[in-house]
């Protein structure tokens, strides 16, 4: 290459270097490239130098966020958002959690006391408390101050039992707590008290995921040996299990799930790129849904509630019937559920790692998180794009809608969290 030949001469001393010189004539110099510099490419050589970047500093990122939050320390493992008000919790590498003010970015409370990385936080139905999980294996519960504003928060009770807390999740309705630990136990807590109410037992792994039914009635808890586990909260026997062991349901781990709005179906994302569709009435599989790269894991399971237009809009049966799952090949599936099909296929750069839809009037629409920096907003209904929302520099590990679905808050591997307008 010419560059390294130049290179080179500057090296030589006397000789052939000297007399080289007189070969290069001012008049054929087209550009001058400062020292270290990469060489200009021919026009037709553009796009083959795969795998090299400018400097950094020369990098100008794109960012469409409204608002940023840049006080962790290490990589946001977690966001969540209060059902009302403008506020968000956020957790990270440095231990700690925060809740934030999502309209000016101010830090409102410093959330204290674990010892090792916050990977969960979750308020609750109404918004008057708010859960942190860590790796050290504790829960602790905060708690607003006063009714004036969202702004005083006071630590209410540590919750301990598990060895390292996986998620969270809060009844939705009442001040109930459940927590899945990579020990293949799950936790079930009463609030304030801090009482157990439950320990389930029964996984042969980590509790990788785990859920509410949204009637508030059941509970569905699933492993990385892939082992999923359906319960009546009130009793520590299982209402059905089903394992690897069934051919039909062998997902090589369970890495993420879902439940439709009736509380009659669950979605089930697997390790190597399965999804499963479970009866939970009948306790068995009626469906299987191919449309990830094999050796692939889900990541992230949604519903969706499309309101059809025409015959197709059969009420509740319609808009419990499509299902939305996200994958590490970059990809985001939409399904209908009634058929078993394909509807559309989203695409990310990278692994896709949570999925988030809209409340109504605007059900249709679905926000995609991924390892390429980018989060998207989709019309669920026909697989376009609405909007690309761009400002992070690292892989976004978490997000969440916030303000009625108006604002989705990232989490980045960077250690910023982003607001943006979904639409």
């Amino acid at each position: 290459m010419a560059s390294e030949r130049v290179q080179d001469e500057h090296f030589e001393e006397g000789g052939e270097g000297e007399e080289n010189d007189e070969y290069i004539d001012p008049n054929d110099v087209l550009i001058e490239v400062p020292e270290g510099a990469d060489f200009p490419m021919d026009d037709d050589e553009e796009g083959g130098m795969e795998g090299e970047y400018p400097p950094e500093e020369s990098i100008v990122y794109e960012d469409s966020s409204t608002q940023h939050f840049p006080t962790h320390k290490g990589s946001v493992f977690a966001v969540s958002t209060h059902p009302t008000a403008p506020i968000a919790a956020s957790g990270g590498e440095d231990d700690l959690g925060y809740i934030w003010d999502i309209t000016t970015g101010d830090e409102l409370v410093k959330l204290t006391g674990h010892s090792d990385s916050v990977t969960s936080t979750a308020f609750n139905a109404d918004g008057e408390l708010v859960a942190t999980g860590g790796m050290d294996g504790k829960v602790r519960i905060w708690r607003r101050v006063g009714k004036e504003n969202w702004r005083a928060w006071e630590f209410l009770t540590e919750l301990t039992g598990p060895d390292e807390v996986m998620w969270l999740r809060w009844h939705p309705k009442g001040n109930v707590l459940l927590a899945g630990s990579n020990d293949t136990t799950v936790w079930l807590w009463q609030l304030p008290s801090g009482n157990t109410m439950q320990v389930f037992a029964g996984h042969m792994g980590p509790v990788t995921c785990g859920e509410f039914s949204p009637d508030g009635k059941r509970i569905i808890t699933a492993d990385a040996e892939g082992t999923l586990i359906y319960w009546d909260p009130r009793s520590p026997s299982p209402l059905f299990k089903l394992t690897p062991t069934d051919a039909r349901f062998a997902l090589d781990g369970i890495t993420s799930l879902a439940i439709n709005p009736a509380s009659t179906l669950a979605v089930v994302g697997g390790a190597s790129g399965g999804v499963r569709v479970v009866s939970l009435s009948k306790g068995d599989v009626v469906g299987a849904l191919a449309g990830h790269q094999e050796g692939e894991s889900v990541e992230a399971v949604e519903f969706v509630e499309l309101a059809t237009p025409g015959p197709l809009s059969g009420g509740a049966g319609a808009a419990s019937g499509v299902v939305v799952t996200g994958a590490t090949d970059g990809k985001a599936c939409i399904w209908d559920l009634s058929t078993m099909r394909l509807r559309a296929t989203l695409v990310h750069e990278d692994a896709v790692t949570s999925l988030h839809h809209l409340p109504a009037p605007k059900a249709h629409l679905i926000v995609s998180a991924s390892v390429d920096k980018v989060l998207r907003t989709w019309d669920a209904r026909t697989g376009t794009l609405v909007r690309e929302h761009k400002g992070h520099q690292g892989p976004i590990l978490d997000a969440a809608l916030g303000l009625g679905g108006s604002v989705v808050v990232s989490a980045g591997d960077d250690g910023v969290c982003l607001v943006f307008q979904t639409e």
